[in-house]
């Protein structure tokens, strides 16, 4: 999904980047080998570039949930979201990456309930967090923390959403093309073997 509005501003070119925007540019390079289009139509800010990255950061490497419980996170959010960007790219490091398996993955893009207890949980606890824009109920809460949860993670729920806001909505403005990297896992399409 991409808004009906698109902003004129071209996303930043690395002939263009400057300052802190070519700062986190050569470090997205760095650390991944290219740079994401989702960072370069960011950069236009670097306040929202640097923000997503400082977020992302903390939620990746210092959060309490497991690489495949990031996933299911991500996922839901950037699904209830409908952006198209974040659900090829989360869906790639899910299955390549995170090692989420691929039928949980393509359960998640279906909006289908997972078959694993605790992963089903997440995602109906991150899915009504999102629903009742933080305002969760108490049955909801407490089905949550029975599943193996605790209100870190609640914490950790609001940390993802607050990222993936950001780049969802700034990959609808600016209309972000799904990377090459990504393509396989398009929306369009389904969840391959490799």
């Amino acid at each position: 999904m991409t808004a009906e509005f698109k902003i004129t501003t071209a996303p930043v070119s690395d002939d263009a980047a400057k300052g802190a925007a070519k700062e986190m540019l050569d470090g997205a390079r760095a650390k991944l080998g290219f740079v994401p289009n989702m960072y370069r139509g960011m950069a236009i800010n670097p306040g929202l570039l640097s923000t997503y990255l400082h977020g992302y950061a903390h939620f990746r490497e210092q959060g309490n949930f497991t690489p495949p419980e990031q996933e299911v996170v991500f996922l839901t959010i950037s699904l209830a979201n409908g952006c198209d960007y974040c659900t090829a790219a989360h869906s790639m490091l899910a299955v390549n990456v995170s090692k989420l398996s691929e039928a949980h993955t393509q359960a998640l893009r279906d909006g289908k309930p997972l078959d694993d207890a605790k992963l089903e949980a997440l995602r109906r606890f991150t899915h009504h967090m999102w629903e009742t824009r933080g305002l969760p109920t108490k049955a909801e809460a407490e089905a949550f923390k029975a599943a193996g949860y605790s209100d870190i993670h609640v914490l950790e729920i609001i940390l993802a959403m607050s990222v993936k806001t950001i780049s969802n909505y700034a990959n609808h403005v600016n209309h972000t093309q799904v990377d090459d990297a990504f393509a396989a896992f398009a929306v369009d399409k389904t969840v391959a073997a490799a």
